[in-house]
């Protein structure tokens, strides 16, 4: 079966997620929270991060909760904490392929 583009998340994706499941955040606070979890190797632009949130918005990842001028906060759905756990089990077993193990 042909997985669907939801399915297996981008690395720019997942971090966004992750941000998010932490707390409800805005974009800026997302892309700072990613660019210090990574300790640089990962910059998400403007573009990209904007391209992803109206994705999940989209697909009911995420939903804003609040709107202060342009600065709008973002807070993970129960769909997208389903996501973000998902695609976190995908990547730990990939990992234990990868060293051998079962």
């Amino acid at each position: 079966m042909p997985k669907k583009s939801m399915d297996i998340l981008t690395e720019s994706m997942f971090y966004v997620l992750m941000a998010l499941y932490k707390e409800p955040m805005c974009g800026i606070d997302a892309a700072a929270f990613i660019e210090e979890k990574t300790k640089g190797r990962l910059r998400i632009g403007p573009a990209t991060l904007y391209t992803v949130l109206a994705k999940f918005e989209k697909e009911k990842y995420i939903q804003e909760v609040l709107v202060e001028g342009r600065k709008r906060t973002y807070k993970i759905t129960d769909k997208g904490r389903r996501a973000y756990e998902e695609e976190l089990a995908r990547l730990k077993q990939c990992v234990l392929d990868a060293e051998g193990g079962a």
